[in-house]
Protein backbone atom coordinates (compact mmCIF):
# COMPACT_ATOMS: atom_id res chain seq x y z
CA UNK A 1 0.00 0.00 0.00
CA UNK A 2 1.73 3.34 -1.12
CA UNK A 3 2.16 5.92 1.55
CA UNK A 4 -0.29 9.16 1.16
CA UNK A 5 1.77 11.91 0.00
CA UNK A 6 2.05 15.39 2.09
CA UNK A 7 -0.07 18.23 0.45
CA UNK A 8 2.91 20.64 0.87
CA UNK A 9 6.48 19.49 0.10
CA UNK A 10 7.87 21.42 3.60
CA UNK A 11 6.35 21.29 6.99
CA UNK A 12 4.74 23.69 9.25
CA UNK A 13 7.98 24.86 11.30
CA UNK A 14 9.89 25.56 7.38
CA UNK A 15 6.85 27.58 6.22
CA UNK A 16 6.32 29.54 9.77
CA UNK A 17 10.73 30.44 9.41
CA UNK A 18 10.07 31.47 5.65
CA UNK A 19 7.74 34.03 6.73
CA UNK A 20 9.61 35.26 9.75
CA UNK A 21 12.77 35.51 7.30
CA UNK A 22 10.39 37.61 5.07
CA UNK A 23 8.98 39.78 7.36
CA UNK A 24 12.39 40.56 9.30
CA UNK A 25 14.01 41.79 6.07
CA UNK A 26 11.05 43.36 4.85
CA UNK A 27 11.39 45.42 7.93
CA UNK A 28 14.77 46.02 8.09
CA UNK A 29 14.71 47.38 4.72
CA UNK A 30 11.96 49.77 5.88
CA UNK A 31 13.79 51.10 8.81
CA UNK A 32 16.90 51.64 6.48
CA UNK A 33 15.01 53.57 3.62
CA UNK A 34 13.94 56.13 6.40
CA UNK A 35 17.15 56.81 8.05
CA UNK A 36 18.66 56.93 4.27
CA UNK A 37 16.15 58.83 2.26
CA UNK A 38 17.71 59.50 -1.01
CA UNK A 39 19.25 63.05 -1.50
CA UNK A 40 20.55 65.41 -4.53
CA UNK A 41 24.17 64.77 -5.55
CA UNK A 42 26.78 66.66 -7.51
CA UNK A 43 25.17 65.78 -10.61
CA UNK A 44 21.80 67.01 -10.09
CA UNK A 45 21.06 71.28 -11.00
CA UNK A 46 20.24 72.91 -7.60
CA UNK A 47 17.00 73.77 -9.02
CA UNK A 48 16.24 69.95 -8.80
CA UNK A 49 16.56 70.56 -5.41
CA UNK A 50 15.19 71.48 -2.03
CA UNK A 51 17.83 73.57 -0.02
CA UNK A 52 18.09 73.91 3.76
CA UNK A 53 17.36 77.73 4.64
CA UNK A 54 19.42 77.25 7.60
CA UNK A 55 22.59 74.70 7.84
CA UNK A 56 26.26 74.39 8.96
CA UNK A 57 29.11 76.69 7.88
CA UNK A 58 32.02 74.90 6.14
CA UNK A 59 33.46 74.16 10.35
CA UNK A 60 30.17 72.14 10.83
CA UNK A 61 29.01 75.36 12.92
CA UNK A 62 25.19 75.92 12.91
CA UNK A 63 24.53 79.54 13.08
CA UNK A 64 22.72 80.34 17.02
CA UNK A 65 19.01 80.29 17.08
CA UNK A 66 16.54 81.48 19.96
CA UNK A 67 13.64 79.18 21.34
CA UNK A 68 10.89 81.04 23.71
CA UNK A 69 8.01 78.94 25.26
CA UNK A 70 4.90 80.20 26.50
CA UNK A 71 1.85 79.34 28.05
CA UNK A 72 -1.81 80.32 27.64
CA UNK A 73 -5.20 79.55 27.34
CA UNK A 74 -6.15 80.47 24.17
CA UNK A 75 -5.11 77.79 21.03
CA UNK A 76 -4.05 80.54 18.90
CA UNK A 77 -0.22 81.58 19.74
CA UNK A 78 -1.20 85.36 18.28
CA UNK A 79 -2.43 86.22 21.59
CA UNK A 80 1.13 84.94 23.27
CA UNK A 81 2.09 88.44 23.51
CA UNK A 82 -1.14 89.91 25.45
CA UNK A 83 -2.82 87.08 27.32
CA UNK A 84 0.29 84.27 27.42
CA UNK A 85 3.03 83.77 29.80
CA UNK A 86 6.57 83.74 28.87
CA UNK A 87 7.95 80.47 30.72
CA UNK A 88 11.15 79.89 29.95
CA UNK A 89 13.59 81.45 27.24
CA UNK A 90 17.06 79.75 25.32
CA UNK A 91 18.76 83.24 24.21
CA UNK A 92 21.41 80.49 22.65
CA UNK A 93 20.37 77.85 21.36
CA UNK A 94 22.76 75.19 19.42
CA UNK A 95 20.52 72.37 18.12
CA UNK A 96 23.14 69.77 17.98
CA UNK A 97 22.95 70.27 21.51
CA UNK A 98 20.37 68.74 24.21
CA UNK A 99 19.18 70.56 26.41
CA UNK A 100 16.72 69.63 29.77
CA UNK A 101 15.51 72.09 32.07
CA UNK A 102 12.73 72.28 35.15
CA UNK A 103 10.57 75.22 34.90
CA UNK A 104 7.97 76.00 37.30
CA UNK A 105 4.16 77.34 35.68
CA UNK A 106 1.09 79.06 36.60
CA UNK A 107 -1.98 77.10 36.10
CA UNK A 108 -4.70 79.55 35.42
CA UNK A 109 -7.68 79.46 37.29
CA UNK A 110 -9.21 78.21 34.20
CA UNK A 111 -7.67 75.32 33.53
CA UNK A 112 -7.59 74.09 37.20
CA UNK A 113 -11.97 74.78 36.55
CA UNK A 114 -11.94 71.69 34.36
CA UNK A 115 -10.47 73.56 31.29
CA UNK A 116 -6.92 73.63 29.25
CA UNK A 117 -3.76 75.20 28.84
CA UNK A 118 -1.48 75.56 25.44
CA UNK A 119 2.54 75.55 25.45
CA UNK A 120 3.27 77.96 22.33
CA UNK A 121 7.29 77.33 21.16
CA UNK A 122 8.98 79.91 19.18
CA UNK A 123 12.03 79.16 17.32
CA UNK A 124 13.47 82.93 16.48
CA UNK A 125 17.17 83.90 15.55
CA UNK A 126 19.37 84.79 17.98
CA UNK A 127 19.45 88.25 17.41
CA UNK A 128 16.11 89.24 18.35
CA UNK A 129 15.47 91.24 21.28
CA UNK A 130 12.00 92.42 20.91
CA UNK A 131 9.45 91.44 23.44
CA UNK A 132 6.99 90.52 20.51
CA UNK A 133 8.11 87.10 18.85
CA UNK A 134 6.21 88.51 15.67
CA UNK A 135 8.75 91.33 15.24
CA UNK A 136 11.36 88.76 14.38
CA UNK A 137 13.01 88.36 11.23
CA UNK A 138 11.11 84.99 10.74
CA UNK A 139 9.79 82.85 13.04
CA UNK A 140 8.72 79.01 13.56
CA UNK A 141 5.86 78.22 15.91
CA UNK A 142 4.55 75.12 17.35
CA UNK A 143 1.35 74.66 19.74
CA UNK A 144 0.26 71.91 21.33
CA UNK A 145 -2.44 71.41 24.23
CA UNK A 146 -0.88 70.73 27.08
CA UNK A 147 -4.00 69.09 29.16
CA UNK A 148 -5.42 65.65 28.61
CA UNK A 149 -9.07 64.63 30.23
CA UNK A 150 -8.49 61.07 32.65
CA UNK A 151 -10.40 59.64 34.81
CA UNK A 152 -8.39 60.06 38.14
CA UNK A 153 -6.26 56.75 38.89
CA UNK A 154 -6.92 55.48 42.21
CA UNK A 155 -4.27 56.14 45.21
CA UNK A 156 -2.41 53.61 47.43
CA UNK A 157 -2.30 54.14 50.88
CA UNK A 158 -1.60 51.90 54.37
CA UNK A 159 -4.03 48.97 54.37
CA UNK A 160 -3.64 48.98 58.19
CA UNK A 161 -3.21 52.35 58.74
CA UNK A 162 -5.20 54.85 61.43
CA UNK A 163 -7.69 56.65 60.77
CA UNK A 164 -6.61 60.21 58.12
CA UNK A 165 -7.52 63.55 58.86
CA UNK A 166 -10.91 65.23 57.87
CA UNK A 167 -9.84 66.95 55.01
CA UNK A 168 -8.08 64.04 53.65
CA UNK A 169 -10.76 61.57 53.66
CA UNK A 170 -12.96 64.53 52.30
CA UNK A 171 -10.66 64.62 49.36
CA UNK A 172 -9.87 61.09 49.10
CA UNK A 173 -14.03 60.70 48.98
CA UNK A 174 -14.34 63.29 46.57
CA UNK A 175 -11.82 61.48 44.31
CA UNK A 176 -13.31 57.89 44.67
CA UNK A 177 -16.70 59.55 43.84
CA UNK A 178 -14.86 60.53 40.37
CA UNK A 179 -13.43 57.34 39.71
CA UNK A 180 -16.42 56.06 40.13
CA UNK A 181 -18.74 58.32 37.89
CA UNK A 182 -16.27 57.29 35.25
CA UNK A 183 -15.94 61.51 34.69
CA UNK A 184 -12.78 62.47 33.19
CA UNK A 185 -10.88 65.44 34.65
CA UNK A 186 -7.80 68.05 33.55
CA UNK A 187 -4.66 66.44 33.82
CA UNK A 188 -1.41 68.58 32.83
CA UNK A 189 1.99 67.21 30.97
CA UNK A 190 4.67 67.19 32.91
CA UNK A 191 7.00 67.50 30.26
CA UNK A 192 7.14 68.86 26.77
CA UNK A 193 9.67 67.16 24.17
CA UNK A 194 11.26 69.45 21.94
CA UNK A 195 13.18 68.20 18.51
CA UNK A 196 14.85 70.27 15.96
CA UNK A 197 16.46 67.98 12.87
CA UNK A 198 20.30 68.86 13.75
CA UNK A 199 20.50 67.60 9.51
CA UNK A 200 20.45 69.71 6.14
CA UNK A 201 20.23 67.63 3.08
CA UNK A 202 19.32 68.38 -0.29
CA UNK A 203 16.05 66.65 -1.07
CA UNK A 204 15.41 65.41 -4.60
CA UNK A 205 12.17 67.62 -5.45
CA UNK A 206 10.68 64.66 -6.88
CA UNK A 207 11.23 62.10 -4.53
CA UNK A 208 10.75 63.60 -1.29
CA UNK A 209 9.69 61.26 0.99
CA UNK A 210 5.94 61.42 2.32
CA UNK A 211 6.71 61.88 6.04
CA UNK A 212 8.72 65.18 5.42
CA UNK A 213 6.09 66.51 2.90
CA UNK A 214 4.11 67.08 5.58
CA UNK A 215 6.40 68.64 7.64
CA UNK A 216 7.82 71.31 4.95
CA UNK A 217 7.58 75.36 5.31
CA UNK A 218 9.09 76.22 1.94
CA UNK A 219 10.40 79.75 0.30
CA UNK A 220 11.30 80.89 -2.95
CA UNK A 221 14.62 82.84 -3.67
CA UNK A 222 16.29 83.77 -6.48
CA UNK A 223 14.19 81.23 -8.23
CA UNK A 224 15.85 78.34 -6.01
CA UNK A 225 13.48 76.23 -3.02
CA UNK A 226 14.40 76.52 0.47
CA UNK A 227 13.28 74.60 3.08
CA UNK A 228 12.87 75.79 7.08
CA UNK A 229 14.42 73.37 9.47
CA UNK A 230 12.12 70.55 10.54
CA UNK A 231 10.93 72.13 14.15
CA UNK A 232 8.89 69.51 15.79
CA UNK A 233 7.12 68.93 19.19
CA UNK A 234 7.50 65.24 19.86
CA UNK A 235 4.64 64.17 20.88
CA UNK A 236 5.63 60.34 20.26
CA UNK A 237 7.60 61.36 23.87
CA UNK A 238 4.08 62.03 25.48
CA UNK A 239 3.43 59.19 28.38
CA UNK A 240 0.56 58.53 30.53
CA UNK A 241 2.75 58.71 33.35
CA UNK A 242 3.80 62.35 33.14
CA UNK A 243 -0.20 63.53 33.46
CA UNK A 244 -0.23 65.42 37.06
CA UNK A 245 -4.01 65.80 37.56
CA UNK A 246 -4.61 69.30 38.33
CA UNK A 247 -7.14 70.09 41.84
CA UNK A 248 -8.80 73.25 42.24
CA UNK A 249 -5.67 73.74 44.66
CA UNK A 250 -3.33 73.57 42.12
CA UNK A 251 -1.79 76.99 41.74
CA UNK A 252 1.62 75.50 39.57
CA UNK A 253 2.94 72.66 38.46
CA UNK A 254 6.68 71.66 37.38
CA UNK A 255 7.30 71.29 33.37
CA UNK A 256 10.45 69.73 32.20
CA UNK A 257 11.23 70.54 28.99
CA UNK A 258 13.19 68.65 26.83
CA UNK A 259 15.35 69.85 23.59
CA UNK A 260 17.31 66.83 21.66
CA UNK A 261 18.45 67.28 18.08
CA UNK A 262 17.49 64.19 16.05
CA UNK A 263 18.47 62.88 12.73
CA UNK A 264 16.68 62.97 9.47
CA UNK A 265 15.71 59.00 9.33
CA UNK A 266 15.00 59.85 13.63
CA UNK A 267 12.53 62.76 12.76
CA UNK A 268 10.91 60.39 9.94
CA UNK A 269 10.45 57.50 12.31
CA UNK A 270 8.68 59.58 14.69
CA UNK A 271 5.85 60.93 11.94
CA UNK A 272 5.62 57.78 11.19
CA UNK A 273 4.80 56.33 14.43
CA UNK A 274 2.49 59.16 15.17
CA UNK A 275 0.66 57.60 11.98
CA UNK A 276 0.61 54.36 13.18
CA UNK A 277 -0.36 55.24 16.78
CA UNK A 278 -3.40 57.29 15.08
CA UNK A 279 -4.49 53.94 13.04
CA UNK A 280 -4.40 52.01 15.85
CA UNK A 281 -6.74 54.65 17.54
CA UNK A 282 -9.18 54.15 14.63
CA UNK A 283 -9.26 50.28 15.34
CA UNK A 284 -10.07 50.28 18.72
CA UNK A 285 -6.32 51.11 20.74
CA UNK A 286 -6.79 53.07 23.86
CA UNK A 287 -4.40 55.66 24.90
CA UNK A 288 -3.17 53.71 27.64
CA UNK A 289 -2.63 50.58 25.09
CA UNK A 290 -0.82 53.00 22.22
CA UNK A 291 1.37 54.80 25.31
CA UNK A 292 2.99 51.25 25.92
CA UNK A 293 4.36 51.32 22.12
CA UNK A 294 5.27 54.74 22.60
CA UNK A 295 8.28 53.67 24.46
CA UNK A 296 9.64 51.79 21.55
CA UNK A 297 10.56 54.64 19.68
CA UNK A 298 10.85 58.13 21.85
CA UNK A 299 14.47 57.40 22.93
CA UNK A 300 16.04 55.19 20.26
CA UNK A 301 18.38 54.65 17.97
CA UNK A 302 18.22 53.17 14.40
CA UNK A 303 20.70 49.93 15.77
CA UNK A 304 18.59 49.78 18.66
CA UNK A 305 15.25 50.22 16.68
CA UNK A 306 16.50 47.43 14.16
CA UNK A 307 17.51 45.18 17.36
CA UNK A 308 14.23 45.88 18.95
CA UNK A 309 12.41 44.54 15.66
CA UNK A 310 13.93 41.74 15.62
CA UNK A 311 13.56 40.65 19.20
CA UNK A 312 9.89 41.12 18.90
CA UNK A 313 9.61 39.13 15.47
CA UNK A 314 11.73 36.40 17.03
CA UNK A 315 9.28 36.62 19.91
CA UNK A 316 6.57 35.81 17.76
CA UNK A 317 8.01 33.49 15.89
CA UNK A 318 9.04 31.10 18.65
CA UNK A 319 5.79 31.44 20.74
CA UNK A 320 3.82 30.38 17.34
CA UNK A 321 6.02 27.19 16.85
CA UNK A 322 6.36 26.46 20.97
CA UNK A 323 2.56 26.53 20.62
CA UNK A 324 1.98 24.86 17.86
CA UNK A 325 4.13 21.68 19.14
CA UNK A 326 2.74 22.52 22.87
CA UNK A 327 -0.89 21.49 21.28
CA UNK A 328 0.25 18.39 19.25
CA UNK A 329 1.86 17.09 22.61
CA UNK A 330 -0.89 17.36 24.81
CA UNK A 331 -4.07 16.21 21.75
CA UNK A 332 -1.58 12.70 20.96
CA UNK A 333 -0.61 12.34 24.92
CA UNK A 334 -1.88 8.98 25.91
CA UNK A 335 -0.77 9.21 29.52
CA UNK A 336 0.38 11.15 32.53
CA UNK A 337 3.44 8.56 32.87
CA UNK A 338 6.30 10.55 33.85
CA UNK A 339 4.62 14.19 33.96
CA UNK A 340 3.75 16.00 37.19
CA UNK A 341 -0.16 16.26 36.91
CA UNK A 342 -0.12 18.87 40.15
CA UNK A 343 2.60 21.10 38.14
CA UNK A 344 -0.10 21.80 35.23
CA UNK A 345 -2.97 22.37 37.97
CA UNK A 346 -0.05 24.87 39.16
CA UNK A 347 0.14 26.18 36.01
CA UNK A 348 -3.41 27.16 34.91
CA UNK A 349 -4.06 28.37 38.20
CA UNK A 350 -0.74 30.79 38.39
CA UNK A 351 -1.53 31.82 34.76
CA UNK A 352 -5.29 32.53 35.44
CA UNK A 353 -3.26 34.79 38.94
CA UNK A 354 -1.19 36.61 36.56
CA UNK A 355 -4.01 37.77 34.13
CA UNK A 356 -6.19 39.25 36.82
CA UNK A 357 -3.35 40.76 37.93
CA UNK A 358 -1.97 42.33 35.15
CA UNK A 359 -5.40 43.33 34.41
CA UNK A 360 -5.70 45.53 37.58
CA UNK A 361 -2.28 47.01 36.47
CA UNK A 362 -3.45 47.99 33.29
CA UNK A 363 -0.49 46.55 31.54
CA UNK A 364 -0.59 46.58 27.84
CA UNK A 365 -2.70 44.79 25.70
CA UNK A 366 0.28 43.20 24.34
CA UNK A 367 1.20 41.34 27.46
CA UNK A 368 -2.39 40.83 28.51
CA UNK A 369 -3.52 39.00 25.56
CA UNK A 370 -0.99 36.40 25.15
CA UNK A 371 -1.13 35.40 29.05
CA UNK A 372 -5.27 34.91 28.65
CA UNK A 373 -4.75 33.00 25.91
CA UNK A 374 -2.10 31.11 28.14
CA UNK A 375 -5.12 30.44 30.61
CA UNK A 376 -7.01 28.72 28.06
CA UNK A 377 -4.66 26.14 26.71
CA UNK A 378 -3.82 25.74 30.36
CA UNK A 379 -7.08 25.24 31.59
CA UNK A 380 -7.60 22.75 28.24
CA UNK A 381 -4.28 20.94 29.80
CA UNK A 382 -5.69 20.50 32.90
CA UNK A 383 -8.43 18.29 31.27
CA UNK A 384 -5.67 15.76 30.08
CA UNK A 385 -3.48 15.73 33.05
CA UNK A 386 -7.26 14.84 35.52
CA UNK A 387 -7.76 12.34 32.92
CA UNK A 388 -10.81 13.65 32.41
CA UNK A 389 -13.23 13.07 29.40
CA UNK A 390 -16.53 16.07 28.65
CA UNK A 391 -19.23 14.89 26.21
CA UNK A 392 -22.40 16.54 25.40
CA UNK A 393 -25.82 14.06 25.30
CA UNK A 394 -29.11 16.33 25.04
CA UNK A 395 -26.72 19.43 24.89
CA UNK A 396 -26.01 18.74 28.80
CA UNK A 397 -22.01 18.20 29.57
CA UNK A 398 -20.86 14.97 31.10
CA UNK A 399 -17.52 14.74 32.48
CA UNK A 400 -16.11 11.15 32.88
CA UNK A 401 -12.53 9.92 34.33
CA UNK A 402 -9.93 7.68 33.23
CA UNK A 403 -8.85 4.93 35.85
CA UNK A 404 -5.01 5.52 36.16
CA UNK A 405 -2.41 2.64 35.01
CA UNK A 406 -0.05 1.35 37.17
CA UNK A 407 2.73 3.45 35.92
CA UNK A 408 0.71 6.69 36.41
CA UNK A 409 -0.35 5.23 39.83
CA UNK A 410 3.67 5.43 40.33
CA UNK A 411 4.22 8.74 38.96
CA UNK A 412 1.61 10.37 41.39
CA UNK A 413 2.96 9.00 44.31
CA UNK A 414 6.17 10.92 42.98
CA UNK A 415 4.74 13.75 42.46
CA UNK A 416 2.72 13.52 45.88
CA UNK A 417 6.26 13.24 47.37
CA UNK A 418 7.93 16.45 45.76
CA UNK A 419 4.47 18.54 46.61
CA UNK A 420 4.86 17.67 50.21
CA UNK A 421 8.49 19.13 50.71
CA UNK A 422 7.63 22.22 48.68
CA UNK A 423 4.23 23.08 50.88
CA UNK A 424 6.31 22.84 53.44
CA UNK A 425 8.99 25.69 52.06
CA UNK A 426 6.32 27.69 50.49
CA UNK A 427 3.32 28.27 53.18
CA UNK A 428 5.42 30.11 55.54
CA UNK A 429 7.40 32.23 52.36
CA UNK A 430 3.70 33.18 51.22
CA UNK A 431 2.10 34.21 54.54
CA UNK A 432 5.72 36.31 55.47
CA UNK A 433 5.46 37.91 52.39
CA UNK A 434 1.94 38.75 52.41
CA UNK A 435 1.85 40.05 55.86
CA UNK A 436 4.82 41.99 55.26
CA UNK A 437 3.06 43.73 51.90
CA UNK A 438 -0.02 44.46 54.61
CA UNK A 439 2.19 45.91 57.05
CA UNK A 440 5.17 47.99 54.77
CA UNK A 441 3.37 48.80 51.20
CA UNK A 442 0.51 50.83 50.22
CA UNK A 443 -2.26 49.89 48.01
CA UNK A 444 -5.12 50.90 46.40
CA UNK A 445 -8.04 48.23 48.06
CA UNK A 446 -8.06 45.05 49.78
CA UNK A 447 -8.73 43.70 46.70
CA UNK A 448 -5.78 45.14 45.29
CA UNK A 449 -3.72 43.83 48.01
CA UNK A 450 -4.80 39.97 47.87
CA UNK A 451 -4.26 39.99 44.00
CA UNK A 452 -0.69 41.90 44.86
CA UNK A 453 0.12 39.21 47.24
CA UNK A 454 -0.93 35.90 45.21
CA UNK A 455 1.23 37.51 41.87
CA UNK A 456 3.93 37.77 44.33
CA UNK A 457 3.69 34.62 45.27
CA UNK A 458 3.57 33.29 41.96
CA UNK A 459 6.69 35.56 40.46
CA UNK A 460 8.75 34.77 43.18
CA UNK A 461 8.32 31.12 43.70
CA UNK A 462 6.29 29.96 40.96
CA UNK A 463 9.13 28.21 39.34
CA UNK A 464 9.39 26.07 42.66
CA UNK A 465 6.78 24.68 41.40
CA UNK A 466 8.32 23.17 38.65
CA UNK A 467 10.56 21.19 40.41
CA UNK A 468 7.98 18.43 41.04
CA UNK A 469 8.79 17.49 37.65
CA UNK A 470 12.66 17.75 38.03
CA UNK A 471 11.64 14.94 40.97
CA UNK A 472 10.01 13.10 38.71
CA UNK A 473 13.10 13.22 35.81
CA UNK A 474 15.14 12.06 39.05
CA UNK A 475 13.44 9.13 40.09
CA UNK A 476 12.79 7.76 36.81
CA UNK A 477 15.91 8.34 35.52
CA UNK A 478 14.35 9.59 31.88
CA UNK A 479 13.38 12.94 30.33
CA UNK A 480 11.79 10.95 27.55
CA UNK A 481 8.79 11.97 28.40
CA UNK A 482 9.09 15.52 27.74
CA UNK A 483 7.83 17.42 25.02
CA UNK A 484 11.21 18.65 24.00
CA UNK A 485 10.12 20.59 21.03
CA UNK A 486 8.03 22.52 22.87
CA UNK A 487 10.29 22.72 25.55
CA UNK A 488 13.51 23.93 23.47
CA UNK A 489 10.90 26.73 21.90
CA UNK A 490 9.86 28.12 24.71
CA UNK A 491 13.42 27.59 26.12
CA UNK A 492 14.71 30.11 23.44
CA UNK A 493 11.74 32.34 23.98
CA UNK A 494 13.52 32.85 27.97
CA UNK A 495 16.30 34.57 26.62
CA UNK A 496 14.13 36.55 23.94
CA UNK A 497 12.46 37.56 27.41
CA UNK A 498 15.34 38.78 28.62
CA UNK A 499 15.60 40.97 25.97
CA UNK A 500 12.14 41.81 25.68
CA UNK A 501 11.52 42.70 29.42
CA UNK A 502 13.44 45.77 28.66
CA UNK A 503 11.17 46.97 25.89
CA UNK A 504 8.15 46.87 26.85
CA UNK A 505 6.09 48.31 29.70
CA UNK A 506 5.08 45.77 32.30
CA UNK A 507 5.15 45.14 36.30
CA UNK A 508 8.80 44.81 37.59
CA UNK A 509 7.82 41.80 38.83
CA UNK A 510 6.74 40.47 35.76
CA UNK A 511 10.06 41.47 33.91
CA UNK A 512 11.75 39.67 37.10
CA UNK A 513 10.29 36.51 36.27
CA UNK A 514 11.26 36.10 33.10
CA UNK A 515 14.84 35.73 34.31
CA UNK A 516 13.54 32.93 37.02
CA UNK A 517 12.54 30.83 34.30
CA UNK A 518 17.04 30.96 32.58
CA UNK A 519 17.38 29.03 35.84
CA UNK A 520 15.22 26.09 35.78
CA UNK A 521 15.78 25.80 32.26
CA UNK A 522 19.51 24.89 32.75
CA UNK A 523 18.68 22.56 35.42
CA UNK A 524 16.30 20.63 32.71
CA UNK A 525 19.46 20.49 29.92
CA UNK A 526 21.34 19.37 32.78
CA UNK A 527 18.63 16.65 33.27
CA UNK A 528 18.66 16.07 29.30
CA UNK A 529 22.53 15.39 29.74
CA UNK A 530 22.41 12.92 32.50
CA UNK A 531 19.85 10.51 31.39
CA UNK A 532 20.75 10.11 27.57
CA UNK A 533 17.46 8.96 25.15
CA UNK A 534 16.93 5.30 25.73
CA UNK A 535 14.98 3.15 23.00
CA UNK A 536 12.71 1.49 25.88
CA UNK A 537 11.55 4.51 27.18
CA UNK A 538 8.84 6.29 26.62
CA UNK A 539 8.32 9.22 24.15
CA UNK A 540 6.58 12.17 24.69
CA UNK A 541 3.76 10.31 23.32
CA UNK A 542 3.51 7.88 25.68
CA UNK A 543 5.28 5.66 23.20
CA UNK A 544 8.23 3.67 22.91
CA UNK A 545 10.77 2.88 19.90
CA UNK A 546 10.29 -0.83 20.55
CA UNK A 547 7.18 -0.46 20.96
CA UNK A 548 6.46 1.42 17.59
CA UNK A 549 8.75 -1.13 15.84
CA UNK A 550 6.27 -4.21 17.12
CA UNK A 551 3.34 -2.23 15.36
CA UNK A 552 5.06 -1.39 12.60
CA UNK A 553 6.01 -5.33 12.15
CA UNK A 554 2.11 -6.19 12.71
CA UNK A 555 1.09 -3.34 10.18
CA UNK A 556 3.24 -5.54 7.46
Amino acid sequence: MACPRKLLPFGFTAFVSAIFAVYVGYSLHGIYELFHPEVCTAQHAKSDCLLPMIAPNDQGEWPALQLRIYTSIASNPDHVVNKGNEVHRIAFLDITESIDKRVQIDVPSHTRNNGTLYAHVFLLPADCKDVDPYKSEWRMVKSVCLTEYRVPSAETFQLMAGSAEPDELSSSQSMRQLRASGTPVTHIRSVLPLTVAAESPLFLKQKVPAEIHQQLQLTVENGLVYYWPFFFINRVSFREKDLVHVKPSTDTVDLQIQYKPVSIGKFRLLISALMTFEAFRDIGFSDRDIDEVKGIYADTSFYLLAATTFVASSHIFFDILAFKNDISFWRNRKNMVGLSTRAVLWRCFSQLIIVVYLFDQKTSLLVLIPSGVGVIVEAWKVTKALRMTITFKSGIPRISYRTASVAEAQTDDFDSEAMKYLIYLLIPLCIGGSLYSLAYIPHKSWYSWIIQCAANGVYAFGFLFMMPQLFLNYKLKSVAHLPWKAFMYKAFNTFIDDMFAFIITMPTAHRMACFRDDFVFLIYLYQRYLYPVDKTRANEFGESFEEQANESKKTK
